[in-house]
């Protein structure tokens, strides 16, 4: 028998990773996972909905952001973008491509 939660995820790569249904635990891959594939297809502006809540997840994601190379900044979401529910980060773009 097969656990529903190995099974994969399709994520629409829009430059928004909304991870109210994923688990904490996923966040170690899904996180760069998603950035990379932005970032091959010269999305380098992401929203990351965390939620509001008690900060773990936006810690979590921040810790992620952190060891990343290929992020050049993040913060926290503004007016219409989420607020602090939602950090907003900007990938550097891939070698020999110009950033739009």
């Amino acid at each position: 028998m097969t656990d529903p939660s190995d099974d994969a995820v399709e994520i629409p790569l829009d430059g928004c990773l909304d991870l109210h249904t994923f688990h904490p635990r996923d966040l170690g891959d899904l996180v760069p996972d998603y950035l990379d594939a932005c970032r091959e297809r010269g999305i380098l502006e992401i929203r990351i909905v965390h939620g509001k809540g008690q900060g773990q997840l936006r810690r979590s994601v921040e810790s992620i952001l952190a060891r990343l190379d290929i992020v050049s900044s993040w913060r926290t979401g503004g007016p219409g973008e989420g607020s602090w529910g939602a950090t907003m980060v900007r990938l550097h773009p891939l070698s020999g491509r110009s950033q739009p």
